[in-house]
C-alpha cells in the first residue's frame, strides 16, 4: 500500500497513529507530496480528484480518502475492533468525536489559509473570527468531555485520536493561541494521551528535503 503522505498534516498523522495501532505502519510505502489548496499537482489528483492528502493507494490500484475511511479501512484490514467499537453506543461517541476534531481541523486549516496563503490585502476578519469560533467551541467541548470522563486514557478509539491529532495540530501551527488556558481537563488528558508511542512518533514536523 502507498500513502500519499505529508509529514506536517494532521489529518496524515491520525492516518499514521492508526497504521502504528493496528502493526500495518510497515506495509506502507510513504509517498511525500507538497499538496496545496491553490495548486493542483497531477502526482496527486490522479489519485485523488480533490486534490487533498491523505490518499491510500492499494495493491490493486484502488485509491482510498479521505482520513476517516483510510484509518477504518487500516483498522479493518488488521481485524482491530477497538479503535472503531461495533455499532452502538460507543460507536457513535467514537464516531461523534472524531468529527469534532475534524471539524476543529477544517476551521483551524481554513483559517491559515486565510492568514498565509492570502495576500494581506485580501484577508478577510470575518472570515478569521468565524473560524476562531469555531475552534474555541470545539475546544470547550473537549474540555467538557475531559472534565465529565467521556474522554479518558483507560479505552481508545478513533475519536480520541482524531482529537489528539487536533490538539497537536494547534500546538505546532497555533502555539500562541494558548488553548490549554482555562481547558485544565483537556490539558491534562492531552499532555498524557500525546505520550502514547503512536502519537509521539508521528508528532507533526516540517520536512527537510
Amino acid at each position: 500500500m502507498k500513502l500519499i503522505h505529508a509529514p506536517t498534516s494532521p489529518f496524515v498523522r491520525k492516518v499514521m497513529v492508526v497504521a502504528i495501532e493496528t502493526g500495518l505502519a510497515g506495509t506502507l510505502e510513504i509517498e511525500f507530496n507538497p499538496a496545496s489548496p491553490l495548486q493542483r499537482d497531477p502526482a496527486l489528483t490522479g489519485a485523488n480528484p480533490l486534490g487533498k492528502i491523505p490518499a491510500l493507494v492499494l495493491e490493486d490500484g484502488t485509491t482510498l480518502y479521505d482520513s476517516r475511511v483510510i484509518c477504518e479501512y487500516l483498522a479493518a484490514t488488521a481485524g482491530d475492533t477497538t479503535l472503531f467499537p461495533a455499532p452502538g453506543p460507543a460507536r457513535w461517541q467514537a464516531l461523534t468525536q472524531q468529527a469534532l476534531g475534524d471539524g476543529l481541523l477544517d476551521a483551524a486549516i481554513a483559517n491559515r489559509y486565510e492568514t498565509v496563503m492570502r495576500p494581506a490585502e485580501l484577508r478577510w476578519p470575518g472570515w478569521t473570527q468565524a473560524q476562531l469560533a469555531k475552534v474555541t467551541g470545539a475546544l470547550d467541548a473537549i474540555e467538557e468531555m475531559a472534565q465529565t470522563g467521556l474522554i479518558g486514557l483507560t479505552v481508545h478509539h478513533i475519536g480520541l485520536i482524531t482529537l489528539g491529532c487536533a490538539l497537536g495540530y494547534l500546538d505546532f501551527r497555533y502555539a500562541d493561541l494558548g488553548w490549554r488556558e482555562g481547558r485544565p481537563a483537556a490539558a491534562q488528558w492531552f499532555a498524557a494521551f500525546d505520550e502514547r508511542p503512536a502519537m509521539a512518533a508521528t508528532r507533526p514536523r516540517e520536512r527537510v528535503a
